[in-house]
């Protein structure tokens, strides 16, 4: 991934005009989980950055308080909260990793970062040189509909992104990722 300079550019500018034009929607959800739903409307987990190395993510939270911190896909169905699927659909519950952008511990567009728990997709993604790459808030497996649930199709998705990766790229995905309601 040869474009660091620009990506980071690219990145930075994003973060700092999308964080001050999202601030409303992210209080308003921030409101909708601690009306709908009892605890904290913001959690950071533990996860996976850039060269393997563990940072705090940040999140609105979609899930009742007390769910076991495991990949999505295997939490229990009733876990989500009724404001957490509404912001999940949206993708609202991401807004706060912009400040991950910001401190330069994401990118926009990257490999998801996973839970060190997920020792089969942190081992292929070293494998294939994905974790060289900061992590996203989306990436080209969320545009395509492929989850953390099948590790090794996530990791080639990662690598064939990294093998592409332009701002233009980059663009297409964030648009998409918009607009996909996978």
């Amino acid at each position: 991934m040869a474009m660091r300079g620009p990506k980071r550019a690219f990145d930075v500018v994003v973060a700092a005009v999308l964080l001050p034009l999202a601030s409303p929607f992210v209080l308003l959800a921030m409101l909708a989980i601690r009306t709908t739903s009892p605890g904290p409307a913001l959690f950071s987990q533990t996860r996976v950055g850039q060269h393997g190395v563990p940072f705090a993510c940040h999140k609105l939270r979609t899930m009742v308080v007390g769910t076991p911190s495991m990949p999505s896909h295997q939490a229990p169905a009733n876990s989500v909260t009724g404001a957490g699927k509404l912001l999940r659909k949206f993708k609202i519950d991401e807004l706060p990793q912009l400040w991950n952008v910001l401190k330069g511990e994401m990118s926009l567009v990257g490999p998801r970062p996973c839970l060190p728990t997920q020792s089969e997709l942190i081992e292929r993604r070293r494998q294939l040189g994905v974790l060289s790459a900061l992590p996203g808030i989306t990436g080209l497996a969320q545009m395509k509909g492929i989850d953390m649930s099948d590790p090794k199709l996530c990791a080639e998705t990662d690598s064939e992104y990294l093998k592409a990766a332009s701002v233009g790229l980059d663009i297409r995905i964030l648009v998409g990722t918009i607009f996909y309601r996978g």
